[in-house]
């Protein structure tokens, strides 16, 4: 079985990626502005490699970076195909990846949809292909368990994706997202001390 899901923390809050190296929690710790009604976490897993940032060491496999990134989430705000989006796992996520609760992934498919990974890992959302410039050839390419697969996205549904596909236990494996189970979309990341969105 792939790498155990990991856990995004920052503080009291803690946010999963699905899968991505490591064997701790899958809860999330988010810190609220009551003003804003954001919410901001740390990245501590591999699953959205290269695009969200965990810091390497020997707990979580995969990570690119020299400290964990932290994401500000809008909650509330409408999402859209390729927003990176928090939300709250369907019960199938733990059943299927030994890990659920909150995650962050990239929408990928909407609601009444039909998804499909071609066999050369390109997504296709009902007959077109999908524009992913964040995802390279080689990652693209690591994970071939999906390849020829093909799933409808119910109505009032999400269909999520890890960026680093290899390392991701996401819709492919556990099924849609219910709308309401999303928080919202990332609107900053913050990488050290710099925000780069």
């Amino acid at each position: 079985m792939r790498a155990a899901l990991a856990a995004v923390l920052l503080g009291a809050c803690a946010l999963g990626a699905g899968c991505g190296g490591s064997k701790s929690g899958n809860t999330i710790a988010p810190t609220t502005s009551a003003k804003q009604r954001t919410r901001l976490f740390t990245i501590r897993s591999s699953a959205m490699e290269p695009t969200l940032h965990c810091a390497k060491g020997p707990v979580v496999v995969g990570c690119l970076g020299r400290h964990d990134d932290r994401v500000l989430v809008q909650l509330g705000k409408a999402v859209k195909r390729g927003d990176i989006v928090v939300f709250r796992t369907p019960p199938e996520a733990a059943l299927r990846c030994g890990e659920g609760g909150l995650f962050v992934k990239r929408l990928i498919g909407l609601p009444g949809e039909t998804v499909h990974e071609d066999a050369h890992g390109f997504i296709d959302i009902d007959g077109k292909r999908l524009a992913e410039p964040y995802l390279s050839a080689p990652l693209r390419l690591a994970d071939t368990v999906h390849f020829g697969r093909t799933w409808h996205v119910p109505k009032g549904e999400y269909f999520m994706l890890g960026d680093n596909r290899s390392e991701s236990c996401d819709s492919r494996t556990w099924g849609s997202v219910p709308a309401h189970n999303a928080l919202g979309p990332v609107v900053t990341i913050i990488r050290g001390r710099r925000r780069i969105t």
